[in-house]
């Protein structure tokens, strides 16, 4: 019969004695529960002691987490938090060095507990970490270790960032602008800012006044990749902190230090692998940079604008400069005014008469006539070959450079995400956009002789106008997608990629989406499917078996946590448990906590998760929505939350689940998987049937023949 459900069997350790097994009521208080413990081992006081969970991060045992002891839990009788949280109070005051160190060391570590973190911060031990901080001149072991612990402190959100007084944040600046400190101290120092700039307004300006970005690039350019990480985090705060002005001011700056160069050079092709978190910072720091436009972009012309006007008439003066020049001192007004138009009309523009009312769309607004001019002045040949060539067509084969120009600014600004807020978790950058100033206007320049290339392939008119500009998105996305790292390979690989290319993909990727819809064929696809299905399921319990890294996201949205979680080779449990940055598959042994599979009741998925309802909904990125499950479990009292690094594990992952749930596997990952294994075994079941085309419906069977008889006379025996 089994144990009810409110009792768990457990043991319980403690140094110098044999340890107890114990069934653990959970009905009975806790403080009954200790001193039965302390009975047991004649232990006085029971007040002054705790149980304490003896792998992974140690956690106290208290009332309201208590519910998450599992039956072959083993916990340690330890000092209670209170009177573990008034030693090392003390012991950091202490006038030993020695001593000082190993409170400030155990500290760091007891720290990450919520209910020790809140007895130390309720004796004010937040001031004495100040005091150590302010007053001492230690840059060493002692300093790395009190920073710690005030990280995990603070990590709680007990204490808020603005109460921090000047003294202790201008110490803390000064560590990260003094060389002769160690690298441990800097990094820390860097992540107290990183999580400061967020908090307040106020902090931003500090921090911006006191750690320059001269010393951040500094900061950048050591070979220590922790440093150099938390250096890259510390610039991406500031630059998420600041107004639109301040940044703009700040990206100009930096580029002025060539900063893509560098990132380009010493980060994403050094000799060392591009780590995710440092991923995640170049996707931002893309971001941030290509947003600059959005300004630009959500401004329509303003045709009473003299600076505008004046870009408008450079692009008619740069085409058409001896006829313009000669117009000039000829013709009346009226006779210029018609021979502009008649220009504005060969360099493309719909509303020729009045080419600021093409502009007026936003987006996307300025940021074409900007792109516009930019390629007419950098690459004048180019502009005028391309203006000068459509203008000598017929009117119905004539490429329009205005027109193209706009709509394609419009599909670049969609590509590149312009205009829309970073993602909290993407990793997805560009190495080209590092090796690059001016990444956007340029380009926009070799995509807009692409049009023109592409529009002479397709031999189009006015009426294909639509039509070209969906085959020039396709070939910039694919092309985008094979991820070139600078932008003359892009310009190879686009220019390869032409139009009869293109439909040759479209053909090609069509076959493989449909497959030839006789019925029969058809009929074998369903026999096909369980099998197949199958098939999958064993991938998808494999890939549970190998098991995944994912990160923790705070309140903060820091990352830098890492839990490992794996299923059994026998399919019966789930272990899981933290690991330390540079643990990609630790064996199965060292992840503490585990999950009877048995246990498991439900999988939620995306906002139904608990751990997004917790967070305000009105601020929840939608790529992390769509990267959450939870798995409910013990009569569904319980939830382990996950947020997958990618929506590739997410699929696999909840896949798995569902399996293990006895569920149909439902993501699109399933779909799209099954797809290719039927098409794989159609074709090879089909291989024999090549050139034959295939009849719907079966050829009749015929009648037998009137003689057929099957029956054989015995009567007739040899004799």
């Amino acid at each position: 019969m089994p144990p009810p459900k409110d009792v768990v069997k457990i043991a319980i350790q403690m140094v110098g004695a044999i340890p107890q097994l114990i069934d653990l009521q959970q009905t009975k208080p806790l403080a009954s529960v200790l001193k039965d413990v302390c009975d047991a081992w004649s232990l006085p006081n029971a007040e002054r002691y705790a149980l304490q969970y003896t792998d992974g991060r140690q956690t106290y045992i208290t009332e309201s987490n208590r519910g998450e002891i599992k039956n072959g839990s083993i916990l340690r009788l330890t000092t209670s938090p209170d009177q573990e949280a008034e030693r090392l109070y003390s012991g950091i005051q202490s006038n030993n060095v020695d001593v000082k160190t190993d409170s400030l060391k155990k500290l760091a570590s007891l720290s990450q507990d919520v209910t020790f973190a809140q007895e130390f911060i309720n004796r004010n031990g937040l001031k004495q970490i100040f005091y150590i901080v302010e007053e001492g001149n230690d840059t060493g072991e002692m300093l790395a270790h009190t920073l710690k612990a005030f990280m995990e402190l603070m990590e709680h959100d007990f204490v808020s960032w603005e109460t921090l007084s000047p003294a202790f944040i201008k110490k803390i600046v000064s560590y990260i602008n003094m060389n002769a400190v160690d690298a441990s101290v800097q990094q820390l120092s860097l992540s107290v800012l990183e999580n400061m700039v967020p908090t307040s307004r106020l902090l931003f300006e500090l921090v911006k006044k006191e750690v320059t970005l001269d010393r951040l690039l500094t900061h950048l350019q050591v070979t220590n990749a922790q440093l150099q990480l938390k250096a890259m985090a510390l610039l991406i705060a500031l630059l998420l902190a600041a107004t639109d002005a301040e940044r703009q001011e700040m990206m100009d700056y930096l580029r002025e230090k060539n900063i893509r160069q560098f990132i380009h050079k010493n980060i994403i092709h050094s000799s060392e692998p591009l780590a995710d978190e440092m991923a995640h910072y170049l996707y931002v720091l893309q971001s941030v940079s290509l947003n600059l436009c959005e300004r630009r972009m959500r401004t329509s012309m303003d045709p009473y604008s003299q600076e505008q006007r004046e870009l408008l008439q450079s692009l008619r003066q740069t085409a058409f400069e001896s006829e313009s020049e000669a117009a000039t001192g000829t013709f009346s007004t009226e006779r210029r005014r018609s021979l502009c138009a008649k220009e504005f009309h060969k360099l493309g523009f719909v509303n020729y008469s009045n080419p600021a009312e093409d502009l007026r769309r936003a987006p996307p607004g300025l940021l074409a006539l900007d792109n516009m001019v930019y390629f007419s002045r950098h690459t004048p040949n180019a502009y005028s070959r391309f203006v000068l060539e459509n203008s000598s067509r017929e009117d119905k084969h004539e490429c329009p450079f205005a027109r193209s120009s706009i709509q394609l600014t419009l599909i670049l600004c969609e590509i590149l995400h312009i205009g829309e807020p970073c993602s909290e978790t993407a990793q997805a950058f560009y190495p080209m956009f590092f090796g690059q100033d001016h990444f956007f206007e340029e380009l926009f320049c070799i995509c807009i002789q692409l049009v023109n290339k592409t529009w002479k392939e397709m031999r189009a008119t006015q009426e294909d106008f639509d039509k070209v500009l969906q085959v020039v998105r396709e070939q910039i996305t694919r092309t985008l997608s094979l991820k070139p790292t600078s932008l003359e390979l892009f310009k190879t690989r686009v220019n390869a990629l032409n139009y009869s290319e293109i439909l040759k993909l479209r053909q090609t990727e069509r076959l493989h989406q449909e497959e030839t819809l006789a019925v029969p064929v058809l009929e074998l696809r369903e026999r096909l499917k369980p099998e197949l299905l199958e098939l999958i399921r064993q991938q998808r319990l494999l890939h549970l078996c190998e098991g995944t890294l994912f990160r923790k996201i705070s309140s903060r949205r820091r990352q830098d946590k890492l839990w490992y979680c794996r299923l059994s080779p026998n399919h019966k449990v789930l272990h899981y448990g933290d690991v330390e940055e540079g643990v990609h598959s630790p064996p199965i042994e060292s992840l503490p906590e585990k999950i009877p599979v048995a246990d498991m009741k439900m999988l939620l998925v995306g906002k139904d998760c608990p751990h997004m309802k917790e967070k305000s909904s009105g601020k929840q990125n939608k790529d992390v929505l769509e990267l959450a499950f939870s798995i409910m479990y013990d009569m569904e009292e319980y939830c382990l939350n996950f947020i997958a690094p990618t929506r590739y594990e997410f699929c696999l992952w909840t896949d798995g689940l569902n399996v293990l749930l006895g569920r149909e596997m439902t993501s699109e990952r399933t779909q799209t998987d099954l797809d290719v294994l039927l098409s794989m075994e159609l074709k090879l079941r089909l291989l024999d049937l090549e050139n034959i085309s295939i009849p719907d419906t079966p050829p009749p069977v015929p009648k037998p023949p009137s003689n057929l008889n099957f029956c054989y006379d015995f009567s007739h025996t040899e004799q």
